[in-house]
């Protein structure tokens, strides 16, 4: 009904009782485009933000093992059981940190106060990627614990949310192999420092920002769907007295939060992915590469290792982006088009400290097919045209064609060929930004 009469909207969890109803309220909250935020508190919490960004920097390695414990005495709910009551914040978390969504769980609980109310439940998580999980609830136990464990094969984590103070630990702990026999080499926690925060106050304070200044809520209505999804799978198997649930997969599957991956896709462990990104089929992310905000990378793509890629960047199918290549907010980089990173390649002869680097500034566009020549820098705004070959320098908005490539003229930021008078001034047919040219340089001087 709020969402109807045009209201923004912040519900306490699960968003739905059914996945039918959550799709629908995702969907008219897109369709009016209103914010629809769901409470999934620990998202807020500053251990958990600071968790999610040490296993997305590669601080403990591959994830291997993730449990939840999350018990007290209390609060006994009859309106819904302790896996709709308490769970719904541990799938969150579990969910943010694997990447991804399970394809397989299994759930069994026991009802002591109330035959149709389960009291205890034990639901364990299985990932494509081979990560398990499980999550333990249960409002009849002696005293409060809230308690997350992330094993990694470098490092393990613990986040205690009952302690007042070392709220989150790292355990370098290492398995090393004697005699063909492991041997666990036990080390001393190392303490994570925090900057502390109320997580309910960081959440409203989130949705009011995502009101005014019209963002996406961090636990907006698609991951909520995929909490949604994962309670009902769960539900299912503890009615079937713990028998194994599988979760259908979508078309593509989200990988953390904030951006996207598709299933054939694959980013390292430690590659930095920005918010509203999209990474499609068979394309990798290799280690060391950070991708910006609101970038769409196609098919059949590789970017990597060590790449920096911009905000809003758009690379076509069929590119790859090697090691010594930069590109600035905005580029675009047509299907097929080419960059290299040595200069004189041999099949027999590694050239790898020889790699020449190359900047694509701002604003920019590869035409398909193109070929850009490493150890050259390609201005902002310029234009480089289909197929052309790009053997030296780029000026900022000059269009480039030919083999090799030429000036053939001058762009502007909109994409608009310009047309400079005998002064050196040229105004944009379609967007009216002005510029001047002195000599081989043009600059944006209004508009």
């Amino acid at each position: 009904q709020g969402l109807l009469a045009d209201k923004q909207i912040f519900v306490e969890k699960p968003l739905a009782l059914h996945e039918e109803e959550g799709i629908e309220l995702h969907r008219l909250a897109e369709e009016r485009e209103k914010v629809l935020m769901v409470g999934h508190l620990l998202q807020y919490h500053p251990a958990v933000i600071k968790l999610k960004q040490l296993v997305s920097d590669g601080e403990l390695g591959k994830v291997q093992y993730i449990y939840s414990n999350r018990l007290n005495l209390g609060k006994i709910r009859r309106e819904e059981n302790i896996l709709w009551s308490f769970a719904p914040h541990d799938i969150s978390v579990i969910l943010s940190l694997a990447g991804e969504m399970p394809d397989r769980v299994t759930s069994a609980g026991a009802t002591y106060l109330h035959k149709q109310v389960a009291d205890v439940t034990l639901s364990s998580l299985s990932f494509p990627s081979g990560i398990k999980a499980h999550i333990f609830v249960s409002w009849l136990h002696p005293y409060k614990e809230q308690r997350l464990v992330v094993v990694g094969d470098r490092k393990m984590a613990l986040f205690n949310d009952v302690e007042p103070e070392d709220k989150l630990l790292l355990y370098p702990h290492t398995i090393e192999w004697k005699n063909h026999i492991p041997v666990p080499d036990k080390k001393e926690a190392e303490k994570v420092p925090l900057e502390m925060k109320e997580p309910l106050r960081e959440e409203c304070q989130h949705f009011l920002d995502c009101i005014t200044q019209s963002l996406k809520p961090k636990t907006n209505g698609e991951e909520a769907l995929r909490v949604l999804k994962v309670l009902e799978a769960c539900q299912s198997s503890l009615e079937q007295d713990g028998k194994a649930v599988s979760i259908e997969k979508p078309g593509y599957e989200p990988r953390g939060i904030d951006f996207f991956v598709h299933e054939t896709a694959v980013v390292d462990s430690g590659c930095k992915v920005g918010k509203d990104t999209k990474i499609w089929h068979f394309s990798h992310v290799i280690k060391g590469s950070k991708i910006g905000k609101d970038c769409n990378i196609g098919q059949n793509v590789m970017i990597g290792p060590d790449v920096t890629v911009g905000n809003k960047v758009k690379i076509q199918n069929n590119v790859s982006v090697y090691a010594g290549v930069t590109l600035e907010d905005g580029v675009f980089c047509g299907p097929s088009m080419v960059f290299t990173n040595v200069y004189n390649p041999r099949s027999y002869i590694s050239r790898k400290s020889e790699i020449r680097t190359t900047l694509v500034k701002e604003g920019a566009t590869l035409g398909a097919n193109s070929t850009i020549i490493c150890g050259h820098t390609i201005g902002k705004f310029s234009f480089v045209g289909a197929g052309a070959v790009v053997l030296e320098d780029v000026p900022d908005y000059a269009l480039m064609a030919g083999n090799p490539a030429k000036v053939k003229g001058w762009m502007c930021q909109c994409g608009i060929r310009l047309h400079f008078e005998k002064k050196g001034n040229a105004s944009c047919d379609a967007c009216g930004s002005k510029y001047q040219k002195k000599g081989n340089q043009v600059s944006h001087i209004q508009g």
